[in-house]
């Protein structure tokens, strides 16, 4: 995934909101919740030297999110601080999230830490210069141009429903 990871994010965080998920920081946990897991790209180009494939660092483990949400799930249900486990829940289902987008062409240790061998849905060749030019030029892309501008579309409606609903000057947040 090259541009879909924030879109996915905001979809996520319009499907909650819409069906009822009200907290302050909702988009945003689920937006920072969907790119998070590429914090290792850090590590990868700064300390690793590109050594290892970033996506078979623990960060991009699917265990690691899938456990993540089901706890902050657990908290959420449990608990009558319902505010920050729903917040937490968000960041952790759209980490989650991430790894199920980067799956489609990208290699992930599905099983890791148990089993050393990545996946993908599909596989995307080389044979371009430079290499993301090998991505954007695969079908898998049209996947995350979809996302992108429903996510666009859905951004585009709700801030002009919101203007409609405070007009200039009349008490708009």
């Amino acid at each position: 995934m090259f541009i879909a990871h924030i879109p996915a994010g905001y979809l996520a965080a319009s499907w909650l909101h819409k069906r009822g998920a009200v907290a302050g920081g909702l988009f945003a946990a689920c937006i920072i919740g969907s790119v998070f897991p590429d914090i290792d790209l850090l590590y990868f180009y700064l300390i690793d030297g590109k050594s290892h494939h970033h996506h078979s660092y623990w960060i991009h483990y699917p265990v690691l999110w899938l456990s993540l949400s089901t706890l902050s799930a657990a908290w959420y249900i449990l608990s009558g601080r319902r505010t920050a486990a729903l917040l937490a829940l968000a960041f952790c289902a759209n980490a989650f999230l991430h790894i199920l987008l980067d799956g489609i062409v990208g290699d992930i240790w599905l099983f890791a830490p148990w089993i050393d061998r990545h996946y993908a849905l599909a596989t995307v060749s080389p044979g371009f210069s430079p290499w993301w030019l090998n991505f954007i030029l695969h079908w898998s892309f049209l996947f995350e141009l979809l996302i992108t501008g429903l996510a666009a579309y859905i951004w585009t409606r709700r801030t002009k429903r919101r203007q409609t609903a405070f007009p200039q000057g009349k008490g708009h947040p």
